[in-house]
C-alpha cells in the first residue's frame, strides 16, 4: 500500500519516487556531459577538481576549459537556486513551491539544451559544445542545490558516493536498511545507460531525456504536493 504524506512524516513513496527519476536524469546528463561535452561531469565537482588539476599539470589548455566551464556552471545554477529558496525548507513530506519553482527552471534549461542539441544532430560544434556543457553544469548545481532546500523531503541526485558510504556504513547490522538508496544508485545507472543507448540509435534525442526526466519528476512531486494540501483541507 502506498505510504501516506502526513504532516510530521518524512517523504512518503511518491517524493521518494520522483528523488528517484531526478537520480536517473543526473546519470543521463552525466553520460552525453563526459562523452560528447568534453570529458568532464556536469554535476560531479569532485572528479572536475581532479580533471582541472591533471590538465593543468599536462598543460592541457582544453581540458581546463572545460572543467572552468563546468564548475563556472554548477556554481552559478547553485547560487541562482540559493537565492531563489533562501535556503532550506523545513518539510519532510513535500517539496514546498520554490522548489517545485527551481525544478521546473531546470526542466526549461534542460529543453533549450536539448533543442540545441538535436539542432545539431547530436553532434554539436566546439562552441555549442562549450555551451551545452556549461547549461548543463548549470541544470545539476541547480538540481543539487534544490534538493538541499528542500531539506528532510530530499536527498542527493547529483552525487552519490557519500549516499552509497552512508547506507553500507549505516547499514551493516540493520535489519531493514533505507530500500530507496538501491534504488537511487540503480537509477543513475539507467539513467546513463538509456542516454548512450540514444546517442547510438537516435543521436539527435539523446538530449531530450533528461529534460523528460525531470519534466517527469516534477510532476510525480506534484502529485504529493497536491495531496498533502487535499489532506490539509479535509482536516480542516
Amino acid at each position: 500500500m502506498e505510504q501516506r504524506e502526513r504532516p510530521g512524516d518524512g517523504p512518503g513513496r511518491t517524493t521518494c519516487i520522483a528523488v528517484v527519476v531526478l537520480v536517473a536524469a543526473s546519470g543521463a546528463v552525466e553520460a552525453i556531459s563526459f562523452t560528447a561535452l568534453g570529458h568532464v561531469f556536469a554535476g560531479v565537482m569532485t572528479s572536475n577538481l581532479a580533471l582541472l588539476g591533471m590538465a593543468i599539470g599536462r598543460g592541457r589548455g582544453t581540458g581546463v576549459a572545460s572543467a572552468v566551464l563546468a564548475l563556472a556552471g554548477f556554481g552559478a545554477g547553485a547560487g541562482l537556486v540559493a537565492w531563489v529558496t533562501h535556503g532550506r525548507a523545513e518539510v519532510a513530506t513535500h517539496w514546498p513551491p520554490r522548489v517545485m519553482f527551481c525544478l521546473i527552471g531546470e526542466a526549461v534549461l534542460l529543453a533549450v539544451g536539448a533543442g540545441f542539441w538535436a539542432a545539431s544532430g547530436g553532434a554539436p560544434g566546439a562552441v555549442a559544445r562549450d555551451a551545452l556543457q556549461c547549461g548543463a553544469a548549470m541544470a545539476m548545481g541547480g538540481q543539487a542545490a534544490t534538493m538541499v532546500a528542500a531539506g528532510r523531503a530530499a536527498a542527493p541526485t547529483t552525487y552519490l558516493t557519500g549516499t552509497l558510504a552512508t547506507y553500507i556504513v549505516h547499514g551493516v547490522g540493520r535489519s531493514r536498511p533505507d530500500g530507496w538508496v538501491p534504488a537511487r544508485l540503480g537509477a543513475l545507472i539507467v539513467g546513463a545507460a538509456a542516454a548512450m543507448a540514444l546517442r547510438r540509435v537516435a543521436p539527435a534525442w539523446a538530449g531530450a531525456l533528461p529534460f523528460v526526466l525531470v519534466s517527469a519528476a516534477t510532476l510525480i512531486a506534484a502529485r504529493a504536493v497536491f495531496r498533502h494540501r487535499a489532506a490539509g483541507g479535509r482536516q480542516a
